[in-house]
């Protein structure tokens, strides 16, 4: 066994430990004060065991992705690669929800008195409930929305709104549209990671991004949709900062972040996965002019039609606390929602972040290898030199070295963005506003954290390992998304 697959297996074993810990504590917690408001800790789920109709299908995709996956995926031409993973993602993730069967596991989960569907009749006038939707967010409002429609900015609940007047109304018009749109994430994903990364690490991490975890919680969930938008914000940013039609994809990034601020409050924060991406692109500033124009136009429309997002987000914070927000203790949260994360991006991912921390550390320690000050000056001419020539001197010597690296190693760059998305997700952690349920808030950043597993070593292990995770859960518990 080689010495990165004995590390990969401790960081795996203490992903898990984790995990345990969240459960063991969490149940303690939720039988002695009852504040959690979860089924089974850390999860927002319910211990159930079951088979479904989507069981057989779940075990051959399963089956298929472990055993022909990283092959087929190496082999593909790069097109029928994209679509080969969209039709197997859908079809993961269609398998799973089934498992639990076409009504509980499909048509009613967007129809509850917590979602989005319930609110459908209310938006006869839109332009007249846009006006009026902060009005209705409070508890003691009257009429007030429910908690998804109140937890977010009114184009998801308006995405609802569009499917029924186009005739695909009713739960399961609006499952199957998570699904399709939801599964495209991971498309958005290997464009991005083959864009601003390489090719070789995009064909590795697809059967990973086909088979994650998190499908357990993509359908059908609306984050799955969330999620999708995202990571085309993220694809198109990649296009455009690589010279790829940087006015149209640029105009396209913007506009998509525009309607990803729009469709949840929290995910504000893909602009530090942007930030990322500019920092990888050559071609930065060139596309910047017209991704800031596509960003202007949601908010603006929005605007105009009278809903105000920072109104609207600032009574959020205040629903949030009325509600479970206000009793879940940030305590036991802020780490357990790491547990969560763990249990939708599974322990290949665990592995693949080590990895890409050490492939971050590694330049770092070249660059303290070669930096001046770690020696002594020698000779008159070195000694006569002032402060700031040393420094500037040590500055350029670490500085453009690593850049230098970072323009010549695949990897590093797809490190830079892996940690962009850990990051991102670390700073909604200790924000406090994401309280539980994170197996399906945190979609969106997930997608992200799961390339990571293009850093490994046996990949038909790993994604046996995903499978299994996934199985298991779908089947022992009875999840509320």
């Amino acid at each position: 066994m080689t010495r990165d697959l004995l590390r990969d297996l401790y960081a795996t074993a203490a992903a898990a430990l984790l995990v345990v810990a969240a459960a063991l504590v969490g149940t303690a917690i939720e039988r002695e004060h009852g504040t959690l408001h979860v089924g089974w800790p850390p999860l927002y789920a319910n211990w159930g065991p079951h088979v479904g109709p989507g069981t057989p299908a779940a075990l051959v995709v399963a089956v298929g992705v472990v055993a022909c996956g990283p092959r087929v995926a190496a082999r593909l031409p790069w097109r029928a690669l994209l679509g080969a993973a969209w039709g197997m993602a859908m079809a993961w993730t269609w398998s799973l929800a089934l498992i639990d069967g076409w009504q509980r596991g499909i048509a009613v989960r967007l129809t509850t008195k917590y979602e989005y569907l319930q609110v459908i009749d209310r938006f006869q006038d839109i332009p007249a409930t846009l006006r009026d939707f902060t009005g209705h967010i409070l508890l003691h409002s009257p009429d007030h929305w429910p908690p998804h429609v109140a937890g977010h900015p009114p184009a998801a609940t308006l995405t609802f709104v569009l499917l029924a007047r186009a005739g695909l109304g009713g739960g399961g018009w609006a499952g199957a549209f998570c699904i399709t749109v939801g599964a495209s994430a991971c498309v958005a994903v290997l464009v991005a990671v083959r864009t601003l990364a390489d090719e070789a690490l995009a064909r590795r991490a697809a059967p990973f991004l086909v088979l994650a975890p998190a499908a357990v919680w993509m359908g059908t969930s609306a984050d799955g949709y969330f999620a999708a938008v995202a990571a085309w914000t993220v694809a198109f940013l990649a296009l455009a900062v690589t010279g790829h039609r940087p006015r149209l994809t640029g105009f396209a990034s913007g506009l998509l972040f525009g309607l990803t601020c729009y469709l949840s409050y929290g995910l504000t924060l893909f602009v530090v996965i942007a930030g990322a991406v500019l920092l990888l692109g050559p071609r930065r500033a060139r596309p910047l002019p017209y991704a800031l124009a596509g960003v202007a136009v949601v908010p603006v429309v929005f605007t105009l039609a009278g809903f105000n997002w920072w109104e609207a987000y600032h009574l959020l914070v205040e629903r949030y606390y009325q509600g479970a927000g206000g009793i879940r203790p940030y305590g036991y949260w802020v780490w357990a929602n790491l547990a969560c994360t763990v249990l939708i991006v599974g322990p290949a991912t665990v592995a693949g972040l080590r990895r890409t921390g050490a492939t971050l550390f590694l330049p770092a320690t070249r660059l303290r290898a070669r930096s001046p000050l770690d020696a002594p000056l020698r000779g008159r001419t070195a000694e006569r030199r002032g402060a700031f020539e040393r420094i500037s001197s040590a500055v350029r010597r670490r500085v453009l070295p690593w850049a230098d690296m970072l323009n010549a190693s695949a990897e590093l760059r797809l490190a830079v963005l892996v940690a962009a998305a850990l990051a991102a997700l670390l700073i909604a952690d200790l924000s406090g506003m994401s309280k539980a349920e994170t197996e399906r808030i945190w979609l969106p950043f997930a997608m992200w954290l799961l390339v990571s597993c293009a850093f490994l070593t046996r990949p038909r292990a790993w994604l046996a390992a995903q499978a299994a995770l996934a199985l298991l859960l779908n089947h022992l518990l009875l999840t509320g998304w």
